[in-house]
């Protein structure tokens, strides 16, 4: 915080809850995937949620706004499996279009942009094309319904460099500032 870094992810909500009160006056993003189950938990605790991958997932946050955090809409990103990687979460690429509308109509959510976990490269410049797909869709999505917000999530501590060249707007670098976890 006294270097001017407000904005703190957590890929854990449990992990969160027992650092958010040291860190008073930082801005949590919850950047791991959130299990329903700890969704009202998210709610409360999160300034915004960077990995939403399901409609599910959105309706039950958009239900809890009220309750949670007293009617302030919660912004989000909605989670893309860009490179269509059977180990990661997020919404398949191709069926985004069709379920746009209805995330955006979720009373309640502030649906920032997109974001994307790539695969890991041992050359940064091999994670191009994931991050050009996740900005291409990003433009094509944008054009079909302009209340999607215009953010990219992406890149982390070994790629960010070239994120930050195809456009993202939120990087991780979790790694390269606090190191490995243990």
């Amino acid at each position: 915080m006294a270097a001017g870094i407000t904005t703190l992810g957590e890929n854990r909500v449990q992990d969160a809850e027992a650092k958010a009160a040291e860190v008073p006056g930082a801005r949590w993003h919850m950047i791991g995937q959130l299990q329903s189950n700890k969704a009202a938990r998210a709610a409360r605790l999160f300034d915004v949620i960077e990995s939403v991958d399901s409609i599910e997932l959105a309706a039950r946050l958009g239900a809890l706004v009220h309750g949670e955090r007293d009617g302030r809409s919660l912004p989000l990103y909605l989670q893309v499996n860009i490179d269509r990687d059977p180990t990661k979460a997020g919404f398949d690429p191709d069926a985004l279009e069709s379920s746009l509308r209805g995330l955006l109509d979720v009373n309640g959510l502030e649906v920032r942009g997109l974001m994307t976990v790539g695969r890991l490269f041992d050359r940064p410049e091999e994670a191009r094309s994931t991050f050009k797909s996740l900005r291409a869709l990003r433009d094509r999505l944008r054009q079909v319904d302009g209340r999607l917000g215009s953010g990219l999530s992406m890149g982390m501590s070994n790629d960010f460099e070239v994120a930050v060249e195809e456009g993202a707007s939120i990087v991780r670098v979790g790694r390269a500032v606090f190191g490995e976890r243990t």
